[in-house]
């Protein structure tokens, strides 16, 4: 017996897998094409797989995931149903129709905007609409988990909120502050443009709403990585967490520096003073603290977990970790390559190193460390752990799991590692003759690339073990009994200042004023036309 929701969690992780195979395909396609000499398919196929791939992987597979994980996480520490099952099945609903609606034009070859969509490159109004319609859907989920929350703290609970909703709470609201751009972007531009209702938009305003939201996005992506981090770990060695409080003041620490970071994005654009790019790349810097935090606070609740069992050594201990558990596997590679990615995106944040990288494989290199790795690779790890619990059914294969867990570290070990020096030698991204026409320079690059593509190919097959161990596990694991609700959690202690969630949300909101207000109004102000709309065929 579970909870009334969990039909849609289940659904939810479905879902994902399917956006999660598909990804998986257009990218492999990616990075064959890219062996020099190597032609699969036309210029405007590739483009159209590179747009799924990015759309799929960075937005539906993560969404659906997010979803389902932060419902089973909010029903299971609060032990009550959400707030309104109906508002549960509007918001999931809501969700999928716009990813039909939006998925189809890219399929068609009516969107290849690429992941940013940035115009003048303008794709069928449906694909607008359909985002638009996603976003809408996320709010209505957002909305009935909050209100959970709330119903919760009505029934009597005055104590602090148990970690893993004070984490989703934390990603809500990013999101809620996040999308307003976004919002913005479709709604007064890109929407009113695709339907004919405007003949040109200013293409340096829409870059502007877009990486208002692009950048936040990531931690949307991460906050739920995080959650796991925090909750499932400790659980996983038996352990109590280093530090609960550090753990609070990472998620808010999220909540007040996520969103007014996006002109690190743009220092090659113009019309952006460089006063307010420095202002970025400053609160850019500010949110390294605390991804420094968390590794600090998980390595030391794996040695305090280690060294109960028998580690010794400065880091003997290291050998005394689960390394046969697939979910700790997952997890504890996520964070090892995730913190290569840190180290990168120390120098995509600054001005002057980030013009040398600027537009180069090294930018893809770095977000499969962080959303390819440190959050997918997660979410395939937890899958191993919450998908016996929803179907009653034991994982088809430990075994074939770990196999699948390290192959997905090493393959993105050689992928990344061959993107980032690609990046530095200046081969682009997004361009589907990485030859160049044949250029003098291009030619160092192919044994790089050919060990991307190979990377890519351990890749796919990690993804192709993932799917079929999830199968098998969904329609013929051995038959459990489902777990039954556990008693509600009662967090210790009352809550303390960083549990104030009004209080940070009002500073968040100032910070972003003060980061955003004056250069946006600049940038209106200019009245920049816009180029002429490319119509996508």
């Amino acid at each position: 017996m579970g909870y009334r929701e969990d039909g849609l969690i289940k659904l939810g992780l479905y879902v994902s897998y399917v956006a999660l195979a598909l990804g998986a395909l257009f990218g492999l396609l990616q990075v064959l094409e890219r062996i020099p000499g190597v032609t699969i398919v036309s210029a405007g196929t590739y483009y159209l797989a590179l747009t799924a791939h990015g759309v799929l992987m960075a937005l539906v597979f993560t969404t659906f995931f997010i979803m389902s994980l932060a419902t089973y996480v909010v029903t299971r520490e609060l032990g009550m149903d959400t707030y309104s099952p109906k508002l549960n099945r509007l918001s999931y609903a809501l969700v999928a129709l716009g990813t039909v609606m939006a998925a189809v034009p890219i399929l068609l070859g009516k969107a290849s905007v690429l992941y940013t969509f940035y115009p003048p490159m303008k794709a069928s109004p449906f694909f607008y609409i359909g985002a638009t319609v996603l976003v809408i859907g996320t709010w209505v989920f957002a909305a009935n988990l909050l209100l959970t929350v709330r119903k919760w703290r009505s029934a009597g609970n005055s104590g602090k909120l148990p970690l893993g909703v004070f984490g989703v709470v934390a990603t809500l609201i990013i999101w809620y502050i996040a999308t307003i751009g976004v919002a913005i972007e479709m709604l007064f531009q890109l929407i009113p443009w695709s339907l004919g209702v405007v003949e040109r938009i200013d293409p340096l305003l829409a870059r502007n709403f877009f990486w208002y939201f692009g950048h936040p996005l990531v931690y949307f992506w991460l906050l739920p990585a995080y959650i796991a981090w925090y909750t499932i770990l400790p659980r996983l060695l038996n352990v109590r967490l280093f530090s609960d409080f550090l753990a609070r003041v990472v998620f808010v620490l999220f909540i007040l520096f996520s969103t007014p970071v996006g002109y690190h994005h743009q220092f090659m654009d113009p019309g952006i003073e460089a006063g307010w790019k420095f202002l970025h790349t400053t609160t850019t810097f500010f949110v390294f603290v605390p991804s420094l935090i968390t590794a600090f606070t998980i390595t030391a609740t794996m040695e305090m977990a280690a060294r109960a069992r028998g580690g010794r050594g400065l880091l003997g201990w290291v050998r005394a970790l689960p390394w046969r558990d697939p979910v700790f596997a997952s997890i504890a590679f996520a964070m090892i390559l995730f913190g290569f990615g840190g180290a990168t995106g120390a120098v995509n944040a600054g001005n002057n190193l980030n013009y040398v990288v600027h537009n180069t494989a090294w930018i893809p290199g770095h977000l499969h460390l962080t959303v390819g790795t440190a959050v997918a690779l997660t979410f395939m790890g937890l899958s191993y752990l919450l998908l016996p619990q929803l179907v009653g059914r034991e994982l088809h294969s430990r075994r074939l799991a770990l196999v699948q867990v390290y192959l997905w570290f090493f393959g993105m070990l050689l992928f990344s590692s061959a993107m980032h020096y690609l990046g530095i030698l200046g081969s682009p991204r997004r361009t589907y003759d990485v030859s160049f026409g044949g250029a003098q320079v291009a030619q160092e690059w192919g044994p790089f690339l050919i060990a991307a593509a190979a990377g890519g190919v351990l890749l796919f097959a990690s993804v192709a073990l993932f799917l079929y161990n999830v199968l098998r596990t969904i329609t013929s694991g051995a038959r459990v009994e489902l777990q039954q609700p556990g008693e509600v959690p009662v967090p210790e202690g009352a809550p303390g200042i960083v549990d104030n969630f009004r209080l940070f949300v009002a500073i968040a909101l100032v910070l972003v004023l003060i980061a955003y207000l004056l250069p946006t109004a600049k940038i209106i102000s200019l009245g920049t036309p816009g180029a002429p709309p490319v119509e996508i065929r």
